[in-house]
């Protein structure tokens, strides 16, 4: 697989058509619930950055979307988070369901206060 990507259409083009959907989706939550939040290449995967610092990123792979919040998210949303395969910081959906959506979103805008609270503190 390509590890150069410039962007994220680029990184997105590299997968199956259904596939790219559901990163397109996941992309679209992102940038509504986050619409101050600047898109980037890091790591190789798609992330998103508000006031210079991470927010989320996003990877694809076989069976799951990889989705990665940080470790304070997997803590907050423990009870919520039992329906799906989580580590230390990240969250995998499976590629066969749906996005949740609500839960995205509400995972977003957890990170955009963190972000936010982190901001203030500097």
């Amino acid at each position: 697989m390509k590890t150069d990507f410039k962007s994220f259409d680029e990184y997105i083009s590299t997968f199956p058509i259904s596939t790219q959907n559901m990163l397109e989706e996941l992309r679209a939550i992102i940038q509504e619930t986050a619409p101050g939040a600047t898109e980037k290449i890091s790591y190789q995967m798609p992330s998103f950055f508000l006031n210079g610092r991470r927010l989320v990123y996003f990877a694809a792979y076989e069976h799951h979307i990889g989705f990665y919040p940080g470790a304070s998210v997997i803590r907050a949303f423990e009870s919520v988070l039992r329906d799906y395969k989580t580590g230390k910081g990240t969250i995998q959906f499976p590629i066969d369901q749906h996005l949740p959506r609500e839960l995205i979103q509400k995972i977003v805008k957890f990170r955009v206060e963190e972000n936010s609270a982190s901001e203030k503190h500097n």
